[in-house]
């Protein structure tokens, strides 16, 4: 089953707007997060770091949840273990976000279908870093 077509990765990326809280994102410059969110960011995409750290990263300050955010989140990109991904994505809906964004690795169907029963694009086991350069 694919988790998101081409179509919803384009819209995601497109047209559901700016703001990225991406979730596990520490200054740790070898985590996978650590470049995704630098791709995102010289695509034009504010990111917001999303880990119990609260590190500030690119620039960025850094929350210790995505409850604290004091502004809407547009996007929820998830960089957490498969089996921590469901609860993220349930708070996705709770702040009202657009769209939720399991990365590469990251499955978790319930979620999957908890999101888009809630009225929000998913996508997941995809890398919007991969994605977004197909869009120019």
């Amino acid at each position: 089953m694919s988790y998101g077509d081409s179509d919803t990765v384009e819209k995601i990326l497109r047209d559901l707007g700016d703001t990225w809280a991406v979730v596990g994102l520490s200054g740790n410059q070898g985590r996978a997060a650590y470049g995704v969110a630098a791709v995102l960011q010289r695509y034009g995409k504010r990111i917001v770091p999303v880990h119990p750290k609260a590190e500030t990263v690119h620039g960025e300050k850094g929350y210790a949840s995505l409850a604290e955010i004091p502004f809407p989140v547009d996007v929820v990109d998830v960089f957490v273990n498969s089996e921590l991904a469901g609860p993220v994505a349930d708070e996705a809906v709770g702040i009202g976000a657009s769209a939720v964004w399991f990365q590469l690795g990251v499955i978790d169907e319930a979620a999957y279908h908890r999101v888009r029963d809630a009225g929000l694009e998913m996508v997941m086991d995809r890398c919007p870093a991969i994605e977004i350069p197909r869009l120019r």
